[in-house]
């Protein structure tokens, strides 16, 4: 018998009244706030014994506050289960017309297993021609099909400001990214990402994968970019973040670059990765705080860059110095690898917000130089540098320092006199073929876990390397006028010790025995 209610809290005395002796199931669908659990099933003692409520929610969180005691989130469909499915839709049948086989594994694909994505392209595709399958293939591919777009943005459209901006980070730019990386860049703008990033997590819009980068499901990338394309449908210029090659090599070379612009992923097809750049193709992007090129070839440098940028991984960095106008206050990631670079000593100066550079396979580069102004620096890497012969006494004060790369450094002679780092965790000299000396180490040091200075010319290693005390692999392999150290008897923690004595043994059993 049906009732009319007026309020809220009589609702719920009715629903005790009537149902707390009574076994029941009760469904809860689509539930987006947690005051719906709360008014309609706020406790068990609500129901009789026996009863069940199944709740469906697109966010986890909710759940998690109203302490529900089993989960289970649904899994996308396997191959067999997708193909069957699309084929009912399309077809009415179970297996597709052969002509029609490939084109069905193609539509599969793009709608990764999720079941609402089959059943309605599906639909839309159902009696059409194979040219006409073809066709709306290709449109997919620029512009989300929109029934679809419109379901999955009910999750995005909840989310906060600057949620929103996090998820369309990692949609247009980071993902498949290391999600420490990301969250240092995403902190810098000060978008929250502790917080951010697990509540989209719970809205299942992105996960973290084994590697511990950031992924989403491919429909939903479609989404993000295209709430992004949305911004500007003509113009790639205004849009917030470019991702395309084609909106890229447009914006570049026609020089159609504004400050709408915040981010920039490169990644071009094989067969065309040279872009004509003008040295003030920069100069109107004076928001641009990504740019990220995986690998493109430009014809010259730029004369400008923005000192908004976070981000600055320029792969192949065409100049032998960044501009000078660039003061770099606020950039976080640095990366410049396999470039012309050669001199950076007056621009570091300015980095005191850095975490991470990599100067790596950088031919001209001939010095490390003072980098005491940058205190935050975690990572440093300048491997294959082979005309690196000097290295700043300031290297080895960093105190945040964790990873630290000289490997085939061929002209290096010398590192730093003295380490005072607190958590370095791996420091590789290896194929260093000229080094010869190694650093004291200042003080007791646990974190050191990996150290390695195979084929260097090291003859003697210092007293002090015993105050490595948490080292755990160690590799003198090559290293044929190397004894080993007398302080190698504080290693308590070793496991792996590679010398020319002998190839590999786990130490902590060569001591026991």
């Amino acid at each position: 018998m049906g009732c009319n209610i007026d309020f809220v809290d009589r609702g719920t005395n009715v629903i005790k009244e009537r149902l707390r002796s009574k076994r029941i199931l009760l469904i809860l669908d689509d539930v987006d706030e947690w005051e719906q659990l709360k008014v309609l099933a706020g406790d068990c003692d609500w129901f009789g014994l026996g009863s069940r409520i199944v709740i469906t929610t697109r966010d986890q969180h909710l759940l998690t506050n109203h302490e529900v005691e089993a989960r289970y989130e649904l899994e996308r469909l396997n191959h067999n289960e997708a193909f069957k499915l699309f084929s009912l839709c399309a077809f009415k049948k179970e297996e597709p017309p052969k002509n029609y086989v490939e084109l069905t594994k193609r539509i599969i694909g793009y709608a990764g297993g999720l079941p609402l994505a089959l059943e309605l392209l599906g639909s839309d595709l159902q009696g059409r021609s194979i040219q006409e399958w073809e066709s709306a293939l290709d449109e997919y591919k620029r512009s989300p099909h929109k029934k679809i777009q419109k379901i999955l943005r009910i999750s995005f459209d909840s989310l906060r400001e600057s949620e929103k901006n996090i998820f369309l980070d990692i949609a247009c730019v980071f993902k498949g990214y290391h999600k420490d990386r990301v969250i240092k860049i995403l902190d810098s703008r000060g978008f929250c990402p502790n917080i951010g990033v697990k509540k989209l997590m719970d809205k299942c819009l992105i996960t973290i994968d084994y590697c511990a980068c950031f992924e989403m499901h491919d429909l939903l990338q479609d989404m993000g970019r295209e709430i992004v394309r949305e911004e500007s449908p003509r113009e790639p210029g205004k849009r917030s973040r470019l991702y395309s090659h084609e909106d890229i090599r447009h914006v570049l070379e026609e020089d159609m670059g504004t400050n709408r612009i915040e981010g920039m992923l490169i990644d071009l097809p094989k067969e065309d990765q040279l872009i004509c750049l003008s040295s003030e193709v920069f100069r109107r992007m004076t928001n641009l705080k990504y740019f990220i090129n995986c690998n493109a070839r430009f014809s010259g440098g730029p004369n400008y860059l923005s000192n908004e940028l976070k981000v600055l991984d320029w792969m192949g960095y065409p100049s032998q110095s960044l501009p000078e106008n660039f003061h770099g206050h606020k950039l976080v990631d640095l990366r410049i690898s396999n470039s012309l670079v050669k001199d950076l000593a007056l621009r570091l100066k300015n980095f005191h917000n850095l975490t991470r550079m990599d100067f790596s396979f950088c031919e001209y580069l001939t010095k490390i130089p003072d980098v005491s102004r940058i205190p935050n620096l975690e990572w440093l890497d300048v491997a294959d540098c082979h005309n690196l012969v000097e290295v700043h006494a300031s290297v080895g004060s960093l105190n945040k320092l964790e990873h630290l790369s000289f490997v085939f450094c061929t002209k290096l002679t010398s590192l730093p006199r003295s380490l005072k780092f607190r958590y370095l965790k791996c420091l590789s000299a290896r194929d260093c073929s000229r080094l010869q000396n190694f650093p004291e180490i200042e003080f007791e040091r646990e974190c050191l876990r990996n150290l390695n200075l195979a084929r260097t010319d090291i003859k003697e290693l210092p007293l002090s390397i015993g105050n490595l005390t948490g080292l755990e692999e160690l590799d003198l392999s090559g290293c044929k006028n190397l004894h080993l150290p007398t302080g190698i008897l504080r290693f308590r923690h070793l496991k792996t010790l590679s010398h020319w004595l002998f190839k590999t043994c786990f130490y902590s059993k060569y001591l026991e025995g």
